[in-house]
Protein backbone atom coordinates (compact mmCIF):
# COMPACT_ATOMS: atom_id res chain seq x y z
CA UNK A 1 0.00 0.00 0.00
CA UNK A 2 2.70 2.39 0.59
CA UNK A 3 4.11 1.76 -2.61
CA UNK A 4 0.70 2.78 -4.79
CA UNK A 5 0.15 0.07 -6.16
CA UNK A 6 -2.25 -3.15 -6.24
CA UNK A 7 -0.87 -6.50 -7.72
CA UNK A 8 -2.79 -9.65 -7.72
CA UNK A 9 -3.06 -12.99 -9.57
CA UNK A 10 -5.52 -15.83 -9.74
CA UNK A 11 -5.06 -19.36 -11.10
CA UNK A 12 -7.17 -22.31 -12.25
CA UNK A 13 -6.26 -25.66 -12.54
CA UNK A 14 -7.17 -29.40 -12.87
CA UNK A 15 -6.35 -31.90 -10.27
CA UNK A 16 -6.08 -34.56 -12.63
CA UNK A 17 -2.56 -34.22 -14.29
CA UNK A 18 -0.98 -33.21 -11.05
CA UNK A 19 -1.24 -29.55 -11.52
CA UNK A 20 -3.24 -28.46 -8.66
CA UNK A 21 -3.98 -30.71 -5.49
CA UNK A 22 -3.86 -31.19 -1.77
CA UNK A 23 -1.85 -34.14 -0.07
CA UNK A 24 -2.52 -34.61 3.57
CA UNK A 25 0.16 -36.75 3.91
CA UNK A 26 2.75 -34.31 2.29
CA UNK A 27 1.47 -31.66 4.25
CA UNK A 28 1.39 -29.63 0.89
CA UNK A 29 -1.77 -27.65 -1.20
CA UNK A 30 -0.61 -26.67 -4.70
CA UNK A 31 -1.77 -24.98 -8.16
CA UNK A 32 0.90 -24.59 -10.88
CA UNK A 33 4.33 -23.63 -9.04
CA UNK A 34 2.08 -21.81 -5.85
CA UNK A 35 2.14 -23.82 -2.59
CA UNK A 36 1.51 -23.79 1.17
CA UNK A 37 3.77 -26.44 3.00
CA UNK A 38 3.45 -27.30 6.62
CA UNK A 39 6.18 -28.58 8.74
CA UNK A 40 5.35 -28.49 12.54
CA UNK A 41 3.88 -25.20 13.49
CA UNK A 42 5.48 -23.81 10.55
CA UNK A 43 4.17 -22.76 7.15
CA UNK A 44 6.10 -22.61 4.06
CA UNK A 45 4.43 -20.24 1.41
CA UNK A 46 5.67 -19.55 -2.49
CA UNK A 47 4.01 -18.28 -5.31
CA UNK A 48 5.42 -16.99 -8.49
CA UNK A 49 3.68 -14.65 -11.26
CA UNK A 50 5.59 -13.10 -13.83
CA UNK A 51 5.11 -9.80 -12.39
CA UNK A 52 6.59 -10.58 -8.64
CA UNK A 53 6.85 -13.71 -6.52
CA UNK A 54 6.62 -14.60 -2.44
CA UNK A 55 8.69 -16.75 -0.22
CA UNK A 56 7.31 -16.51 3.26
CA UNK A 57 7.74 -18.66 6.37
CA UNK A 58 4.90 -18.47 8.48
CA UNK A 59 4.26 -19.36 12.34
CA UNK A 60 1.08 -19.02 14.35
CA UNK A 61 1.31 -16.70 17.41
CA UNK A 62 -2.13 -18.12 18.56
CA UNK A 63 -4.64 -21.32 18.62
CA UNK A 64 -6.90 -21.52 15.58
CA UNK A 65 -10.09 -19.62 15.92
CA UNK A 66 -12.67 -21.47 15.54
CA UNK A 67 -15.78 -18.80 14.59
CA UNK A 68 -19.21 -18.67 15.21
CA UNK A 69 -21.23 -20.61 18.04
CA UNK A 70 -20.41 -24.08 18.75
CA UNK A 71 -18.44 -24.61 15.62
CA UNK A 72 -20.96 -23.48 13.18
CA UNK A 73 -20.76 -19.87 11.74
CA UNK A 74 -24.82 -19.06 11.02
CA UNK A 75 -25.36 -17.04 7.79
CA UNK A 76 -29.25 -17.43 7.42
CA UNK A 77 -32.36 -19.34 9.28
CA UNK A 78 -32.79 -23.46 8.72
CA UNK A 79 -30.17 -25.60 9.46
CA UNK A 80 -27.22 -26.19 6.64
CA UNK A 81 -26.96 -22.32 6.11
CA UNK A 82 -23.78 -22.33 7.68
CA UNK A 83 -20.44 -22.57 7.43
CA UNK A 84 -17.69 -23.72 9.70
CA UNK A 85 -14.93 -21.42 9.66
CA UNK A 86 -11.42 -20.88 10.97
CA UNK A 87 -8.99 -18.51 11.17
CA UNK A 88 -5.36 -17.62 12.49
CA UNK A 89 -5.29 -14.10 13.21
CA UNK A 90 -1.61 -13.22 13.77
CA UNK A 91 1.32 -15.16 11.75
CA UNK A 92 4.63 -13.87 12.49
CA UNK A 93 5.62 -13.57 8.81
CA UNK A 94 8.98 -13.12 7.04
CA UNK A 95 10.61 -13.92 3.99
CA UNK A 96 10.84 -12.01 0.36
CA UNK A 97 8.96 -9.93 -2.38
CA UNK A 98 10.63 -9.81 -5.57
CA UNK A 99 9.08 -6.74 -8.07
CA UNK A 100 10.31 -4.91 -10.46
CA UNK A 101 13.77 -7.09 -10.94
CA UNK A 102 14.47 -6.35 -6.61
CA UNK A 103 14.21 -8.44 -3.98
CA UNK A 104 12.59 -6.96 -0.44
CA UNK A 105 13.47 -8.68 3.13
CA UNK A 106 10.22 -7.93 4.46
CA UNK A 107 8.57 -9.07 8.55
CA UNK A 108 5.13 -8.49 9.36
CA UNK A 109 1.64 -10.48 10.95
CA UNK A 110 -0.57 -12.16 8.65
CA UNK A 111 -3.69 -13.48 9.12
CA UNK A 112 -4.97 -16.96 7.19
CA UNK A 113 -8.98 -17.69 7.23
CA UNK A 114 -10.30 -21.13 5.69
CA UNK A 115 -14.19 -21.46 5.28
CA UNK A 116 -15.59 -24.33 3.97
CA UNK A 117 -19.57 -24.10 3.34
CA UNK A 118 -22.46 -26.05 1.35
CA UNK A 119 -24.95 -23.04 1.02
CA UNK A 120 -25.04 -19.70 -1.13
CA UNK A 121 -26.60 -16.53 -0.06
CA UNK A 122 -30.36 -16.44 0.17
CA UNK A 123 -32.43 -14.52 -1.84
CA UNK A 124 -33.02 -11.58 -0.12
CA UNK A 125 -29.13 -11.56 0.68
CA UNK A 126 -26.93 -9.67 -1.92
CA UNK A 127 -23.75 -9.19 -0.45
CA UNK A 128 -21.78 -8.63 2.37
CA UNK A 129 -18.55 -6.47 4.19
CA UNK A 130 -16.02 -8.27 5.85
CA UNK A 131 -13.13 -7.03 7.96
CA UNK A 132 -10.28 -8.28 10.21
CA UNK A 133 -8.33 -6.23 12.19
CA UNK A 134 -5.16 -7.06 14.67
CA UNK A 135 -4.45 -4.21 17.07
CA UNK A 136 -1.86 -2.89 18.51
CA UNK A 137 -2.30 -4.55 21.79
CA UNK A 138 -1.86 -8.24 19.97
CA UNK A 139 -5.94 -8.08 20.10
CA UNK A 140 -7.68 -9.11 16.90
CA UNK A 141 -11.28 -8.55 15.61
CA UNK A 142 -13.40 -10.10 12.71
CA UNK A 143 -16.70 -8.90 11.65
CA UNK A 144 -18.68 -9.53 8.81
CA UNK A 145 -22.06 -8.03 7.75
CA UNK A 146 -24.37 -9.72 5.32
CA UNK A 147 -26.56 -6.97 3.48
CA UNK A 148 -30.35 -7.42 2.30
CA UNK A 149 -32.35 -6.10 -0.15
CA UNK A 150 -33.23 -2.70 0.48
CA UNK A 151 -30.66 -2.04 2.22
CA UNK A 152 -30.83 -3.87 5.75
CA UNK A 153 -28.05 -5.52 7.80
CA UNK A 154 -29.22 -9.51 7.93
CA UNK A 155 -29.25 -10.43 12.20
CA UNK A 156 -26.76 -12.96 11.30
CA UNK A 157 -24.20 -10.77 10.82
CA UNK A 158 -22.00 -11.61 13.66
CA UNK A 159 -18.26 -11.18 14.68
CA UNK A 160 -15.18 -12.80 16.55
CA UNK A 161 -13.12 -10.70 18.91
CA UNK A 162 -9.63 -12.47 19.98
CA UNK A 163 -7.81 -11.27 23.15
CA UNK A 164 -3.84 -10.92 23.58
CA UNK A 165 -3.90 -15.15 24.85
CA UNK A 166 -6.09 -15.80 22.23
CA UNK A 167 -9.28 -16.35 23.83
CA UNK A 168 -12.20 -15.73 21.76
CA UNK A 169 -15.25 -14.08 22.32
CA UNK A 170 -18.58 -14.49 19.58
CA UNK A 171 -19.95 -11.36 18.49
CA UNK A 172 -23.56 -10.92 17.48
CA UNK A 173 -25.36 -8.44 15.40
CA UNK A 174 -26.50 -7.05 18.37
CA UNK A 175 -23.39 -6.33 20.06
CA UNK A 176 -21.22 -4.26 17.66
CA UNK A 177 -21.84 -1.38 14.61
CA UNK A 178 -20.06 -1.55 11.30
CA UNK A 179 -21.14 1.04 9.43
CA UNK A 180 -19.93 3.17 6.36
CA UNK A 181 -18.98 6.90 6.17
CA UNK A 182 -18.35 9.46 4.21
CA UNK A 183 -15.62 8.00 1.57
CA UNK A 184 -16.58 6.08 -1.60
CA UNK A 185 -14.75 4.81 -4.67
CA UNK A 186 -15.85 4.47 -8.42
CA UNK A 187 -14.27 1.26 -10.03
CA UNK A 188 -14.12 2.37 -14.02
CA UNK A 189 -13.79 -1.54 -14.39
CA UNK A 190 -17.31 -2.12 -12.85
CA UNK A 191 -19.13 1.06 -12.14
CA UNK A 192 -19.31 -0.08 -8.58
CA UNK A 193 -18.86 2.32 -6.06
CA UNK A 194 -17.22 1.37 -2.79
CA UNK A 195 -17.48 2.46 0.83
CA UNK A 196 -13.72 3.20 1.97
CA UNK A 197 -14.28 4.70 4.90
CA UNK A 198 -16.17 2.83 8.07
CA UNK A 199 -16.75 3.64 11.62
CA UNK A 200 -16.71 0.62 14.56
CA UNK A 201 -18.37 0.36 17.65
CA UNK A 202 -18.87 -2.45 20.12
CA UNK A 203 -19.88 -1.21 23.65
CA UNK A 204 -19.34 -4.05 25.07
CA UNK A 205 -15.34 -4.03 24.47
CA UNK A 206 -15.04 -0.69 24.87
CA UNK A 207 -13.74 -0.40 21.41
CA UNK A 208 -14.72 2.21 18.65
CA UNK A 209 -12.70 2.54 15.30
CA UNK A 210 -12.65 3.97 12.31
CA UNK A 211 -11.43 2.34 9.31
CA UNK A 212 -10.03 3.68 5.95
CA UNK A 213 -7.56 3.07 3.14
CA UNK A 214 -4.40 5.04 1.55
CA UNK A 215 -5.24 3.29 -1.76
CA UNK A 216 -8.25 3.24 -2.94
CA UNK A 217 -7.88 0.81 -6.57
CA UNK A 218 -7.88 -2.80 -4.72
CA UNK A 219 -10.67 -4.17 -6.58
CA UNK A 220 -10.61 -7.95 -8.21
CA UNK A 221 -12.66 -7.81 -10.84
CA UNK A 222 -13.89 -10.82 -13.33
CA UNK A 223 -12.61 -9.97 -16.99
CA UNK A 224 -15.70 -11.12 -18.12
CA UNK A 225 -17.95 -10.25 -15.24
CA UNK A 226 -18.93 -13.96 -14.76
CA UNK A 227 -18.08 -13.59 -11.06
CA UNK A 228 -18.99 -10.77 -8.40
CA UNK A 229 -16.43 -7.76 -8.18
CA UNK A 230 -14.57 -7.85 -4.49
CA UNK A 231 -12.72 -5.39 -3.55
CA UNK A 232 -9.97 -6.36 -0.78
CA UNK A 233 -7.65 -4.71 0.56
CA UNK A 234 -5.35 -3.04 3.35
CA UNK A 235 -6.64 -0.76 5.66
CA UNK A 236 -5.40 0.99 8.69
CA UNK A 237 -7.63 1.42 11.92
CA UNK A 238 -7.29 4.34 14.31
CA UNK A 239 -9.34 4.70 17.38
CA UNK A 240 -9.65 3.71 21.15
CA UNK A 241 -10.35 0.77 23.09
CA UNK A 242 -10.77 0.75 26.97
CA UNK A 243 -10.75 4.43 27.07
CA UNK A 244 -7.10 4.50 25.39
CA UNK A 245 -5.94 5.55 22.02
CA UNK A 246 -5.14 2.76 19.89
CA UNK A 247 -4.62 1.52 16.30
CA UNK A 248 -4.43 -1.06 14.21
CA UNK A 249 -3.91 -2.21 10.57
CA UNK A 250 -6.57 -4.98 8.64
CA UNK A 251 -8.05 -6.34 5.50
CA UNK A 252 -11.46 -4.99 4.18
CA UNK A 253 -13.52 -7.37 1.84
CA UNK A 254 -16.96 -5.94 -0.04
CA UNK A 255 -18.64 -7.78 -2.73
CA UNK A 256 -22.23 -7.27 -4.57
CA UNK A 257 -21.80 -3.50 -5.26
CA UNK A 258 -21.42 -4.27 -8.91
CA UNK A 259 -24.49 -6.69 -8.26
CA UNK A 260 -26.17 -9.14 -6.34
CA UNK A 261 -24.02 -12.07 -5.60
CA UNK A 262 -27.41 -14.10 -5.36
CA UNK A 263 -28.42 -13.11 -9.12
CA UNK A 264 -25.36 -15.73 -9.88
CA UNK A 265 -27.43 -18.97 -9.19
Amino acid sequence: MDGGQFLHAERTNRAGPGLAGASEPEHRIWNGNWQVMWRGDEQELHAIDERFSIRFTLRSAKPPIIHGQNGVSQKAEAPGRASHYISLTRLNTQGTIELGGQTFQVTGAAWMDHEFFTHQLETDQVGWDWLSIQLADNSELMLFNIRRKGGSIDPYSAGTFVDARGNATHLARNEFLMQPADSTWLSPATNAVYPLRWKISIPRLNIVLECSTSLPSQELASPRGFGPAYWEGSVLLAGSKGGSPIAGVGYLEMTGYDHPVEALR
